[in-house]
């Protein structure tokens, strides 16, 4: 079974006459049936044009997802309010572009006996983003480091 390129059944006819219906109209002829179909059907079309479109649209049907990125944020317990506001600020972006943000206080030598200040600007930090971030990680002291995770808060 031959159909043309423009849709139309041409009927049964054999695979010479139909390659030379290929030729004359610059084409090419693809079988479109599976092999043990009976009859065999072929198209005429133009075969890269084809794959292109079909290309073409099974990538335009796919759903962009945004994938969930993990950023940091360094602070350091002496960290002073100016430096502190604009991390804050970048915090802040993170978290209204989707990112999941990990903030972590880095001590150095003797500072890691003061921990809990490390402690207390992260609980300031928890509560200055209260609104628009919840907390996907408590702080956790790992070696010379005092971690935290904030996610943005889930859409209802």
């Amino acid at each position: 079974m031959l159909i043309d390129q423009n849709g139309n059944k041409q009927g049964l006819v054999t695979i010479n006459i139909a390659l030379n219906a290929a030729k004359e109209v610059s084409l090419d002829l693809v079988q479109v049936s599976p092999s043990d179909a009976d009859p065999v059907v072929c198209k005429l079309l133009d075969y890269g044009k084809h794959v292109f479109e079909k290309k073409k649209s099974t990538s335009s049907s796919k759903i962009k997802v945004k994938r969930n990125t993990v950023k940091e944020i360094k602070f350091r317990p002496s960290t002073d309010t100016g430096d502190y506001i604009i991390k804050l600020k970048k915090i802040k972006s993170f978290i209204l572009d989707g990112d999941k943000t990990k903030i972590s206080v880095r001590f150095r030598g003797r500072e890691i006996l003061n921990s809990n200040l490390g402690l207390d600007l992260l609980n300031r930090i928890r509560d200055e983003l209260v609104e628009i971030a919840q907390v996907d990680q408590e702080p956790s002291l790992e070696g010379r480091q005092l971690l935290m995770v904030l996610s943005p808060l889930k859409k209802k």
